[in-house]
């Protein structure tokens, strides 16, 4: 298992990333994740969508909860063919709570809690404090890593704008299966 220092701070401090950082261009590894309601989730599953993996440390800290907001209102706009996940390690009850109360309904919320796997096989798996790094992949249809972004400072919130259009990019450039045109 890889380890990256200085890609990331957290309140200026250098923090270790731990794992196997993927690249643009690599096929997005498959791992088994956990739903709000305790299930065993393959990210396999959502493969053949346009997919934005937004990783977060917790949803209950403030940064985090304006990012998932924010792709929570984006999500609307993006179209049925594009899946926004934020994946965090917290539990799936508090993550189904948060959801609740911020009136989250278009993002899911996955879990790493059980095995790391994500942090581990995406390269954002934070050593000392066994969170996830604040980053975002997106993944063509074909399950192809086409962007990363991992935020330098843990307590910034992503630049959305490249991410948006990149999403939006893969919405034009390949038509969903079955799809016109």
């Amino acid at each position: 298992m890889g380890e990256r220092k200085n890609l990331v701070t957290l309140k200026g401090e250098p923090i270790v990333l731990v794992g196997h950082a993927v690249k643009v261009g690599d096929r997005a590894p498959d791992v088994e994740l956990v739903d709000n309601d305790m299930n065993p989730v393959s990210l396999s599953g959502y493969f053949g969508k346009i997919l934005v993996l937004s990783s977060v440390s917790s949803l209950d800290t403030p940064v985090c909860d304006v990012q998932t907001r924010r792709f929570n209102e984006e999500a609307s706009k993006l179209g049925n063919d594009v899946q926004i996940i934020t994946v965090s390690m917290d539990l799936p009850f508090a993550q189904k709570r948060w959801c609740g109360m911020a009136g989250v309904d278009r993002v899911t919320t996955l879990s790493d809690y059980r095995s790391g796997d994500f942090g581990d096989l995406y390269g954002v798996f934070i050593k000392d404090v066994h969170l996830l790094a604040r980053a975002i992949f997106v993944l063509d249809r074909k399950a192809t890593v086409r962007y990363i972004q991992i935020v330098p400072e843990i307590g910034q919130e992503p630049d959305y704008d490249p991410v948006l259009r990149e999403v939006k990019a893969l919405v034009e450039e390949t038509p969903a299966v079955g799809a016109p045109g």
